[in-house]
């Protein structure tokens, strides 16, 4: 435990240095370049000044650091120019006097656009963090294991410095196994984050306490359907709704029972193949009043060695520069054998690419693998897949 204690404080303290040594490396550009500005100065004929040059110098230095260096590196800019003057015998001149005075303001103005952008940086910064504890708040970090099953989850927000917006995901053990949601909120970004907010906590409520998936899809729209006005503006009144989907697996069975709610299909991945899996939706949760009657559940096999890929509409969404959908079957199945992680290290390098480094919409996936039954004896349990029944 020491030993691992020592390793991670060596590597902050590695991450703190990194950045100072660069930005004192580059230090050496401008101080390189007042070196090079005097002596060029001081050699060339006496009616050619080229002091005014050094200006460059604070200027190059406001890109890279903060204000101290940059005002620093502006008083060795306006010594150099005091430098040259004296080394002609006309320090004191008019012209000399106004080339220092006009190199001292512009420097002053440098350093003060480096503390109006350091602290537009802290702030930014602040909105960051703030933006990322309220990711880990609303969209907990899902288990990398949930009973036999591999875990990984990918979230891309569509608006600029956001961490969170309209999409989520939420993930819990219950007993003999484990149930799975995956929803969107109509619209994108911080204007939905109150719905999604909304359905997260409802889902976490009652996920427990309904023993079939149409009861849970009932509870969902009740809570929706109760405080989704409350988020609505006047002009969106009715507007508003949300598709999910939810899924539960059991630890023994291969299979898993799966209610949509206006949501698109996941996809099944093979070793080289990937199937979008057949569903009966129903409407999203807000749309209107509905019974266990109007949702169905439909059981499809997911053996062991098999991958399941739940994801959001920002996905198969996006558009290339001409227009084009992102081919995401396709793609999936190109790494349908790798671990849950790889797969979506690959699909977010690939989608990211395919839209041109920014996303339309938000987007959120999810990558289930099944390593195992709880009991491989009762593996003979086979389902037919994609079956869809009434409940009743």
């Amino acid at each position: 435990m020491v030993q691992g204690e020592r390793v991670v404080a060596r590597q902050r303290f590695a991450g703190l240095r990194q950045p100072w040594q660069s930005s004192h490396a580059l230090l050496l550009i401008p101080f390189v370049l007042i070196v090079v500005i005097t002596i060029v100065d001081l050699l060339v004929p006496a009616d050619i000044h080229l002091g005014p040059l050094l200006v460059i110098a604070p200027a190059i230095t406001a890109s890279f650091a903060g204000p101290l260096l940059t005002g620093a590196i502006g008083v060795l800019a306006v010594a150099a120019q005091a430098f040259i003057g004296w080394h002609f015998g006309v320090l004191f001149s008019r012209n000399v006097m106004v080339q220092i005075l006009a190199l001292a303001v512009l420097s002053v103005l440098t350093v003060c656009f480096c503390v109006v952008r350091e602290r537009r940086r802290k702030e930014l910064d602040q909105v960051r963090s703030v933006a990322e504890a309220a990711q880990h708040v609303l969209l907990w970090p899902l288990p990398e294991q949930l009973g036999p099953l591999q875990v990984a989850c990918l979230y891309l927000a569509a608006e600029d410095e956001a961490q969170i917006g309209g999409d989520l995901y939420a993930a819990t053990r219950i007993d003999g196994g484990a149930r799975v949601m995956i929803g969107d909120v109509r619209g994108k970004g911080l204007d939905a984050i109150g719905e999604a907010a909304l359905l997260l906590g409802a889902f976490r409520e009652a996920a427990h306490k309904h023993t079939a998936l149409p009861e849970l899809a009932v509870g969902l729209e009740q809570s929706v359907a109760h405080y989704l006005p409350d988020f609505e503006a006047e002009e969106e009144a009715g507007e508003r709704f949300v598709t999910a989907l939810l899924l539960e697996i059991p630890d023994a069975d291969p299979l898993i029972q799966m209610t949509s709610c206006g949501h698109p299909p996941p996809l099944l991945l093979h070793p080289g193949n990937a199937d979008p899996v057949p569903v009966h939706p129903a409407p999203p949760l807000g749309v209107g009043p509905t019974g266990p009657e109007d949702y169905t559940l439909d059981v499809f096999s997911f053996e062991p060695g098999d991958t399941l890929l739940l994801y959001t509409d920002g996905v198969i969404e996006a558009r290339d520069s001409h227009g084009a959908f992102y081919p995401f079957t396709q793609r999936a199945a190109q790494w349908s054998d790798h671990s849950p992680e790889n797969l979506l290290h690959h699909i977010r390098r690939d989608l990211l690419a395919h839209a041109g480094g920014r996303l339309a919409d938000d987007a959120a996936l999810i990558a289930i693998r099944r390593t195992s039954l709880a009991h491989p004896g009762r593996r003979h349990r086979k389902t037919f897949h994609s079956a869809g029944f009434r409940h009743h």
